[in-house]
């Protein structure tokens, strides 16, 4: 990714611009809107595989803004902030490689690698795609919480500058396709978390890393917010007399994560400078291509309905995407460009 906002440009928006896309999946706080055409109809989507698309309206328009989109090859760096469990890194890490698996052919449909296909027809000004690799590199451990239990949005950048600058097992520094995630544990607050952020993607500023880095921050709601972050795992006391759905990996809050960390991946790769895909006249606050999909997971999605949804026989855990190794998943649907409506791979033919 070329950077082409200029570095006095960055130091401004280090004191004016908050990160982006702070959301929570319950309730709704975008319409779902329709969407201008990209610039170039490649790849083809794949109309065929269903006949039924939900979140269609006239109100907003997403649009393109001439920035970059990330077509070089995405490199996932976690950044584990706080106490985690083997198990809980192996859900994450199953996620991340599942949407570029080195064997998509033994991941049964519906897959994850497939519902990143709806991501990558977006394109930039050259027509070219977001790219369909995406891999897990290398992470860092922060276990002893070198900034705190309560962080701020702002000190995001800081953790991100202590582990790329770290004396043993720095991250790589990779401003074209390097992605930053930094995941906080239960025990760890951050500035609106649970209020109305659930999740959020920026870059970071040459004043505070030394780089333009694409970034993003999710955090564990399991102890904290579950009803918030980790919908439909916890449904709000406002909403009487619906059950929440089984987590398909057994951990609320860590099964929420992974729709979070879709959601951010997601804009990111179609958004990582704040000037590409979006809606809306102000971008500090844009409204982007998975915002316009919250709370939608399957056919029929809308209001505090997710869609029709899968049941593993097993665990009895709701899912709509399958993994690598058997993983099951429950992610959020993306808005297709050219249909013009939130599509995932499990949708009903209709």
């Amino acid at each position: 990714m070329r950077l082409l906002i200029p570095v006095v440009v960055l130091l401004i928006l280090s004191v004016a611009a908050p990160p982006v896309a702070a959301w929570r999946p319950w309730p709704h706080l975008f319409p779902n809107t329709s969407v201008s055409s990209p610039t170039a109809p490649n790849p083809k989507p794949d109309l065929a595989a269903s006949k039924k698309y939900e979140g269609s309206s006239e109100f907003v328009h997403l649009r393109y803004h001439m920035g970059p989109v990330l077509t070089a090859n995405i490199t996932v760096h976690p950044i584990w902030y706080g106490t985690w469990s083997p198990s809980q890194k192996h859900v994450i890490r199953a996620f991340i490689r599942s949407i570029s698996p080195t064997r998509p052919s033994s991941v049964p449909h519906p897959s994850v690698s497939a519902w990143w296909r709806t991501v990558r027809l977006y394109t930039d000004q050259t027509g070219s795609n977001i790219t369909a690799i995406v891999r897990l590199g290398a992470e860092k451990n922060d276990r002893f919480y070198s900034h705190g239990e309560q962080l701020t949005r702002f000190s995001v950048q800081s953790i991100i500058r202590t582990a790329v600058t770290a004396r043993t097992r720095p991250l790589p520094v990779n401003p074209r396709g390097g992605f930053y995630l930094l995941l906080t544990s239960s025990d760890v607050g951050m500035d609106d978390f649970c209020g109305n952020v659930c999740g959020f993607h920026y870059f970071t500023f040459p004043s505070v890393v030394g780089y333009t880095l694409p970034y993003a921050w999710v955090g564990n709601s399991g102890g904290r917010c579950a009803e918030v972050c980790a919908y439909p795992f916890a449904i709000p006391s406002y909403v009487p007399g619906r059950r929440p759905e089984r987590a398909p990996n057994g951990d609320v809050g860590v099964d929420g994560m992974v729709s979070v960390i879709g959601h951010e991946l997601a804009e990111m790769a179609s958004n990582p400078l704040i000037n590409a895909w979006y809606a809306g006249g102000d971008p500090s606050f844009p409204t982007e291509i998975a915002d316009l999909c919250e709370g939608i997971y399957g056919t029929g999605g809308g209001g505090a309905y997710t869609g029709q949804l899968l049941v593993d026989g097993r665990s009895g855990g709701s899912y709509n995407l399958n993994g690598v190794r058997g993983t099951k998943f429950l992610v959020q649907w993306i808005w297709n460009p050219y249909l013009n409506y939130c599509n995932g791979p499990n949708a009903l033919d209709l």
